[in-house]
């Protein structure tokens, strides 16, 4: 596992790196979550919010990367996943098009979160919908803080491949103690 780069070193070919998640990410249209019963769609939004934290304000090049690498770990815990870890709804004030006219309005916005350890990296997926539309997928982060005695166990003996770093329990000790990117 030498071969493989850390992001650091990755961050010279951004450009490509991000074409290639558009490209995958495009591919993934809808899936179907058994946790919701209904499918999520990866919409243009979706893929944007990875990219940039508010409206012309793009994240670091580095979480960028690093949010790209967890997209196929998404798309698997919205497949696989019959459970969710987390439901937030709230009221909020926006423009709705109603018949071609921009008229602001109420919506209920309803935000799911998805926490699941895949290949022993403990990754948070979000989705969203708003009022009675589609649910969309809203983002990817790794899920790195932890407090619990139960949490830190639970990724440690985790199974899988393993982590794509030859030292994966330097990973895992920052991730339980939440080292950042």
């Amino acid at each position: 596992m030498a071969d493989v780069q850390k992001i650091e070193e990755r961050v010279d070919n951004y450009e490509e790196i991000r074409k290639d998640a558009a490209k995958l990410y495009g591919g993934f249209g809808t899936v179907d979550c058994p946790a919701l019963g209904q499918s999520v769609q990866f919409t243009s939004e979706g893929f944007n919010h990875l990219v940039y934290s508010a409206p012309k304000k793009m994240r670091d090049k580095k979480a960028q990367i690093l949010r790209f690498d967890m997209l196929e770990k998404a798309k698997f815990i919205l497949e696989v996943s019959t459970t969710y870890q987390e439901y937030d709804e709230e009221i909020i004030y926006k423009k709705v098009n109603r018949r071609g006219f921009w008229v602001p309005m109420n919506v209920v916005t309803r935000c799911w979160g998805f926490v699941a350890i895949v290949r022993k990296f403990r990754v948070k997926v979000v989705v969203k919908q708003e009022g009675n539309g589609a649910i969309e997928f809203l983002s990817v982060a790794p899920a790195w803080f932890t407090k619990q005695y139960r949490d830190i166990k639970l990724i440690e003996t985790s199974t899988g491949k393993g982590l794509r770093v030859e030292n994966d329990d330097e990973v895992l000790k920052n991730a339980t103690q939440g080292g950042g990117f």
